[in-house]
């Protein structure tokens, strides 16, 4: 993940709303994921992907004797690992045995955000620099609120593009309408994100080069199913679960959001990819949609530093211009694309790509420029190995 955004904090609660406190009173530092039920293994392969060097452990009277077990395990495993226990502070039972299990420290539910921010500060300067894997593939995400197969359009020359540099590529589509990445280019394919989620533990090289659905240039297309769980229903630990596998894979991976409501598991991806590109159009009612969840992320405290916006169908004579859009959303503008309706038609309904259509449309110039400037992040990342199925697939 991107070591200039927010840092990653894990956590085993009792229910939905603790968690929630503890996400609000954290959000200025870093996002906190829910590590699922308390199983150790779990625990311990979430440390693992998330890079994440403090984790929360709710105790309570009933179940405190296999949570306690939970903390020795998880610090036998990972000594560096600071662990803080939470609970009723008026129950001096529960701070003598988070103690004895080597927590770190003890946190009542209900504390004040600012208590909890300090203690995580504190803690912080104390725990060694945990380093991101600098060698997983870059990650790209564009979002905005409006549903629309233009999202998908964009999305897959951006990645072909990124593809064509030389870079194995990636373009995870779960935009809305659901699969227009693939109908867009006459494609069809039998394995979708639920899949890839239902198979976590088997996505290994042999599994993407058997079902992972191939386009032009051997570029790489994962897309939601129509009978797919939605977004939101995903946990936060199941997509840093996946995309930790796709980026040991794949040296550059392209995420189409757009159209998807707020959930944890939209914020998951805004915050741990290299480059958010907020996708609008020059329409004030889609700007206002847009701002409304752009707002409230920066309300919650959410770091979008890395954040550009992406305006689309530029009309240079319609108010308001990119310099004001700019303004209005305090991105920087990275690109505007040219409205060319004519050519975004003939492109979808041939399934041609606007490369092969029309190369020299301005568009098409736009999204060639925007494709190479992702692709710089990630160009020096060593090519994963070729596998033997490969191997075999290319002699034959």
């Amino acid at each position: 993940m991107s070591q200039s955004l927010s840092q990653t904090f894990l956590a085993i609660t009792r229910n939905s709303t603790d968690l929630e406190w503890l996400q609000s009173a954290l959000a200025p530092l870093g996002q906190v994921v829910s590590a699922g039920g308390g199983s150790l293994d779990e625990l311990l392969a979430l440390v693992d992907v998330t890079f994440a060097n403090l984790v929360f452990v709710g105790l309570d009277r009933e179940h405190v004797v296999a949570q306690s077990a939970l903390i020795e395990g998880a610090l036998e495993a990972k000594p560096m690992l600071a662990i803080v226990a939470l609970g009723d502070g008026m129950d001096n039972q529960l701070v003598l045995n988070a103690m004895r299990a080597g927590a770190r420290d003890f946190v009542a539910y209900g504390s004040r955000s600012s208590e909890v921010a300090g203690l995580v500060r504190r803690l912080s300067k104390r725990l060694p620099a945990v380093a991101p894997n600098t060698q997983l593939g870059g990650l790209t995400v564009m979002y905005g609120v409006q549903s629309s197969s233009d999202g998908a359009l964009l999305a897959n020359h951006m990645a072909l593009v990124v593809q064509k540099s030389g870079q194995q590529t990636l373009l995870l589509d779960l935009g809305l309408p659901r699969g227009d990445s693939l109908a867009l280019l006459g494609l069809e394919s039998s394995f979708h994100f639920g899949d890839a989620l239902r198979h976590l533990r088997r996505l290994d090289a042999t599994l993407i080069d058997s079902a992972f659905t191939s386009a032009e240039a051997g570029l790489r297309i994962l897309a939601y199913a129509g009978s797919d769980e939605p977004l939101e229903t995903t946990s936060a630990a199941e997509l840093f679960m996946l995309l930790s596998a796709l980026r040991q894979h794949f040296q550059h991976i392209v995420v189409n959001l757009t159209g998807q409501a707020d959930s944890e598991a939209l914020r998951t991806f805004v915050s741990h990819c290299d480059k958010l590109l907020w996708y609008t159009d020059q329409n004030v009612l889609n700007c206002r949609r847009n701002l409304a969840v752009l707002n409230q992320w920066r309300e919650k405290g959410m770091k979008l530093d890395h954040g550009r916006l992406l305006i689309d169908r530029y009309l240079n004579n319609v108010a308001p211009n990119a310099d004001t859009l700019g303004k209005t959303f305090n991105l920087e503008v990275i690109a505007v694309l040219a409205d060319n309706a004519e050519v975004r038609l003939n492109a979808k309904n041939q399934g041609v790509s606007l490369f092969d259509l029309a190369p020299r449309e301005k568009l098409t110039q736009s999204l060639r420029t925007l494709g190479e400037r992702l692709a710089k992040r990630s160009e020096g990342l060593a090519k994963p190995k070729v596998t033997w199925f490969e191997r075999l697939r290319g002699s034959s």
